[in-house]
């Protein structure tokens, strides 16, 4: 009993659903990673966290340290001891120590949903308003250390999923709902858990599900890089079945000895713009012979190097450092500038051809957002498939356009590259019928029917400084996208994050991976796609098994040269067109992770800002230092080609390439501000959002989250030694 307290008095109209929805009625945003804690109550007290002293930190028979305004949601000043016990039941007034009434228009409202919202009792359960329960309910303690008790769920009416449904949970977990009795999970959203079995052919076709809605991001980049490293149409077909390959066998290997979360491993948009650097550099603009080969042989050389130095920040366990120091406000704007680099290039290549890319905008957009509720045969199709089903139907649109003769013209055809067109009545058109025509691609007719990617297919790498410093200062941004993937995953699927040595242990095997991508060739490093968080939160499969599944398609797909023939047979102006909305997703997944800091704290606006702001104004200085002649490079690769022509001169041609192409890259920029801010300006754990990772003893003593992170056994024998990438 806290003294000067009188005994509460419960209240007979008790609504169990009030205390779940009080952020919702108040406005309060979650200001940290999302944790919870079990009650430890002793007899006179509760403990409660102190971010900024540790777990079960003993108030000392005081109040909460940060007080939640009722009416606004906001945090305000510690006023002491102000909590005063209730004047009679159902009252539910709380008074400062000047006995002014604070609560009255809650507790108004409170009544007034009482009246509104009935629901059955808890079977005698009351819960007061700080948190104390007469029955076995759980408490938790939420991000500012205010306790709020948890009623067991069963007790709840089911809500609606239609009408409360999100496209991002902001919440600590995914559905809105508290811990489970008794253990860490609360009730889950997904159809499919992490380690569920409900059968091989739903898991085969959850697994096809899950690898179709991230299509844009698997298959959409060597349609980009390929022609710009002047390959043929049949490099392209081999480059789609190296990258369906390296795919699956890196999901699978992640999926085994990396984190072990159901994420897709991919070519990322990480690791498109210093392709993009790279390929058009000085040395290449000229190249005639073999101009595809030696430019890939580069990138596989630069991508072996920043692999290794990514393997070695996991394997060495210095990844845990760089935990310490990784927040949500530097992953937010990092992963933000990823699609914020390139919107120089989409719409401008999306825009050779209007009448194609243009429906396909609209129609992503209108299966997404507007159609996203309707639901046929308890799937909804339009939200899962809207990038393949929104591609099929314009492609189809295209074809026909192509076949009436839209785009015929007198004289020209289309098959004569438009470098060598003399007419200039048939050389205004020729763009057009590149981008627009369905039937320009030869890949079909020079595909083989089975290929089977080797290693090393495009001749040896070719190894620089230049490029491999590139490289290397890539594969931490793309490790710190990857972290905070890792722990908005396991608050999706409603575990506990994992601990630093998983982490570890996930960056070192998509360096592992990236080395073989950059074996086999597939022109970008291998890592965690940021869209799965997406693709999971929408199909509500969270399954390892049917990620495993569909990688094993993926592999079989990559042998028949067919298919990717087909994929390469896609008009350049649609891939340009679902590029534009995967980039524009890529943001707001980056953005997204702000849920976990306080997005109203002067502090984070500003380094958000500032970090943006300058990490797309300074590489635009760079970028200003065009070629020599800009006919030789189209207008949307001009801002990647300041790595040979910045302004940048300290005497090595070498580290002069390598600090020009890394300060003309947004992320680059962006992440190198966002992390000096980040960690240098004074702020709370609160403020900055400090991500909550899990202790290796927490993952040991609970046998549900054991199997969720371990390693295999018999590997896990030989890892022994390594105590940094175990749990």
């Amino acid at each position: 009993m806290l003294p000067g307290m009188d005994p509460f008095v419960p209240r007979t109209d008790h609504n169990p659903r009030e205390l779940k929805s009080w952020a919702k009625r108040t406005g309060f945003v979650s200001t940290f990673s999302g944790e919870s804690v079990r009650s430890t109550r002793g007899k006179n007290d509760s403990v409660g966290i102190d971010l900024e002293k540790g777990f079960g930190h003993r108030g000392e028979h005081s109040s909460p340290k940060i007080e939640i305004d009722p009416i606004l949601g906001r945090t305000r000043p510690s006023r002491g001891a102000e909590i005063e016990a209730a004047s009679g039941p159902g009252n539910g007034e709380m008074r400062n120590e000047n006995d002014g009434v604070l609560g009255s228009l809650r507790g108004e409202n409170q009544r007034r949903r009482i009246r509104d919202d009935p629901v059955g009792r808890d079977d005698g359960r009351k819960v007061d308003l700080n948190g104390r329960v007469n029955g076995d309910v759980n408490k938790i303690v939420n991000e500012n250390g205010v306790g709020v008790a948890a009623v067991s769920p069963a007790a709840e009416p089911k809500k609606d999923d239609d009408r409360d449904e999100m496209d991002m949970e902001m919440n600590m977990y995914p559905d809105g709902e508290g811990a489970a009795q008794g253990g860490w999970r609360g009730p889950s959203s997904m159809k499919c858990g992490l380690r569920e079995n409900p059968g091989l052919v739903p898991l085969m076709c959850y697994g096809l599900q899950h690898y179709l809605s991230l299509a844009g991001s698997l298959i959409f980049i060597p349609l980009i890089i390929v022609p710009a490293m002047g390959g043929s149409d049949k490099d392209t077909a081999t480059v789609i079945s190296t990258m369906l390959l390296v795919s699956g066998v890196t999901t699978i290997l992640h999926s085994y000895f990396g984190t072990r979360l159901p994420l897709v491993q991919g070519s990322s948009f990480v690791y498109l713009a210093p392709a993009l650097v790279i390929m058009n550099s000085r040395d290449f603009r000229n190249l005639t012979e073999h101009k595809f080969r030696h430019i890939m042989r580069e990138l596989q050389g630069a991508i072996i190097v920043g692999s290794i130095f990514q393997s070695l920040l996991g394997f060495s366990g210095s990844m845990s450092f760089l935990l310490r120091l990784t927040n949500p406000i530097v992953v937010a704007p990092t992963v933000a500038a990823v699609g914020l680099a390139f919107f120089s290039y989409g719409f401008p290549q999306a825009g050779t051809c209007v009448e194609i890319s243009l429906p396909l905008i609209l129609l992503i957009l209108i299966f997404t957002l507007y159609l996203r509720g309707i639901s046929i045969f308890g799937n909804r199709l339009f939200r899962i498939y809207a990038v393949p089903l929104s591609v099929i139907l314009v492609w189809i649109y295209a074809f026909f356009l192509t076949a009436g003769g839209a785009y015929n013209y007198k004289g020209c055809s289309a098959d004569i590259p438009s470098s060598n067109i003399l007419i200039d009545a048939c050389r205004k058109h020729a763009y057009t019928m590149k981008y627009c025509r369905t039937d320009v691609s030869n890949a079909w007719r020079t595909a083989a029917w089975v290929r089977i990617p080797y290693p090393l297919q495009w001749g040896i790498p070719i190894f620089h400084f230049r490029t491999s410093l590139i490289m290397i200062i890539v594969s931490l941004v793309a490790s710190v996208d990857s972290i905070g993937t890792y722990h908005t995953m396991s608050v999706l699927i409603n575990s506990k994050p994992p601990t630093p040595g998983i982490v570890s242990r996930g960056i070192a095997m998509e360096g592992f991976c990236s080395i073989l991508a950059g074996l086999w060739g597939s022109g970008t490093g291998s890592t965690t796609l940021t869209e799965n968080l997406h693709t999971v939160n929408v199909t509500k499969v969270a399954n390892r098994r049917a990620v495993e599944l569909g990688a094993a398609f993926l592999i079989i797909f990559s042998f028949i040269g067919k298919i990717g023939a087909i994929l390469a047979s896609i008009p350049l102006a649609l891939a340009a067109a679902v590029l534009c909305f995967s980039w524009a997703l890529t943001v707001a997944l980056g953005l997204s992770t702000l849920q976990y800091s306080q997005t109203a704290s002067f502090r984070t606006i500003t380094i958000v800002g500032v970090s943006l702001f300058f990490g797309l104004s300074v590489p635009a200085y760079f970028q200003q230092y065009q070629p020599e002649s800009s006919l030789i490079l189209p207008s949307y690769f001009i801002p990647f080609s300041a790595a040979s022509d910045g302004p940048v001169h300290t005497g090595s041609k070498q580290f002069d390439f390598a600090l020009n192409g890394l300060l003309s890259m947004n992320m680059v920029v962006t992440l190198l501000i966002a992390f000096v801010l980040d960690n240098t300006v004074p702020g709370s754990r609160q403020e900055r959002g400090a991500y909550i990772w899990s202790r290796a003893d927490e993952i040991r003593n609970d046998p549900s989250l054991l199997a969720d992170y371990s390693l295999p056994r018999r590997f896990a024998k030989c890892l022994c030694f390594s105590r940094c990438l175990g749990v």
